[in-house]
């Protein structure tokens, strides 16, 4: 065969390479990522905007296109395929979609574009069966950082009152909401010697992710509430910074206030001397190594609820779920909370394995019976650890916890 016509077979085979296919080296590689807010928003969007960046870094030849604030408020006539459809026309290979605001459309355009891998964060199409063989999920198991989150708002309250400001009402919200009161309790009882049945703790859903003027409660004004009636800590979940704001201008007014803000990893700069910490999503590791596979013609579908690295919460190269310690926690706070976060690391099974986890009696932390859901119908007797599986598709908040399930 002579080199013409060698060159023309190559072409050609290079062509007809599915998606799944390698490129070679030089090749650009183009990845998409559909954000549901801004992308400077100081919580969650920022977080995968940054983690696109940090793809760029490690995976050579690559190069992201992005859409922000694809959500009711801001693009209202705007659909997710038609955000897919000029991605791939600009080249993508590889599409993040990070809500679960897209979980449904994630999965038509999934199937309109079988060349194309799209990866859904928060999702569970794989886990149910639902995905097509192109859609993966990925997660950051924050239920260990909610759990830190609540064992830091019990250690600085004073007036015993925790508000948590919740966005809308769902699975993923009631299980991490329910994580900051666990890791409350027990620590207003094993480190502040308090009656944990004391503990007031109080959610409010504002009905999205973030304030959306005429549609949700206005975040600003929930957070105020909180303080009006007693509460001295507010911790977020919401993907935007309102709670540390109205916390730091209140405790610039003489208040003793704090605030565990959310999602990203710089939030604590809002109002630094009241900032309890912040947990936080790193997508970093996992999209570049979804990203590389992608590129290399190796990837396989998955269901990824990832863990903390342990060893160093804020080492971004590793750890999947992070925790800023704040300034507004002493010296001897600080200690007691490395000390219960060094207890969660052993409580860590590393399996989300069903029967792994009962075999071990090692689960998520402290998702340990007794436990009860709210209108009082048991989910783990004594000493029986609740497995992962319930712990993600939490029908209810916990007992003992005030505010709406449903």
């Amino acid at each position: 065969m002579n080199r013409r016509r060698l060159l023309i077979l190559v072409l050609l085979v290079a062509m007809l390479l599915p998606a799944g296919s390698g490129l070679a080296q030089d090749d650009e590689f183009v990845f998409g990522m559909v954000l549901v807010g801004p992308r400077n928003d100081h919580g969650w969007s920022e977080a995968h905007f940054t983690a696109g960046r940090y793809v760029e870094e490690h995976v050579e030849n690559s190069r992201m296109v992005f859409f922000e604030s694809l959500n009711p408020a801001d693009a209202p006539e705007t659909t997710l395929a038609q955000v897919v459809e000029e991605m791939v026309s600009e080249g993508a290979r590889l599409i993040f979609t990070t809500s679960d605001a897209f979980e449904e459309d994630t999965l038509e355009v999934a199937q309109n574009h079988p060349d194309v891998v799209f990866i859904n964060a928060s999702g569970d199409d794989v886990l149910t069966g639902e995905a097509p063989s192109n859609e993966g999920n990925v997660m950051g198991n924050m239920v260990w950082g909610k759990q830190i989150a609540g064992c830091a708002a019990a250690l600085a309250t004073e007036t015993g009152s925790i508000g948590y400001l919740g966005p809308l009402i769902n699975d993923e919200t009631r299980r991490l909401a329910s994580s900051v009161y666990l890791g409350a309790r027990y620590c207003y009882e094993n480190y502040r010697g308090m009656n944990p049945d004391d503990l007031e703790f109080t959610v409010t859903w504002i009905g999205f992710w973030f304030n959306i003027p005429g549609v949700t409660l206005d975040p600003t004004e929930e957070t105020q509430r909180f303080f009006d009636q007693g509460a001295d800590v507010v911790v977020s979940g919401i993907d935007t910074t309102e709670a540390i704001v109205v916390a730091g201008q209140r405790a610039e007014e003489g208040e003793a206030v704090w605030a565990v803000p959310y999602d990203y990893e710089g939030a604590c700069a809002e109002a630094p001397d009241i900032c309890l910490g912040v947990p936080y999503f790193n997508w970093g590791p996992a999209y570049t190594e979804i990203a590389e596979a992608v590129k290399n013609g190796e990837w396989e579908q998955g269901w990824n609820w990832n863990s903390p690295y342990w060893d160093d919460l804020t080492d971004n190269d590793r750890t999947a779920v992070g925790w800023v310690m704040g300034d507004g926690l002493n010296e001897d706070q600080q200690a007691q909370l490395e000390e219960f976060i060094a207890f969660l690391a052993e409580q860590d099974s590393g399996s989300l394995d069903q029967d792994t986890v009962r075999e071990e009696g090692r689960s998520l932390g402290l998702w340990v019976g007794p436990l009860n859901l709210q209108d009082g119908t048991p989910l783990a007797e004594e000493g029986e650890v609740v497995v992962p599986i319930d712990v993600w598709y939490l029908e209810q908040l916990l007992e003992g916890m005030t505010g709406d399930s449903e």
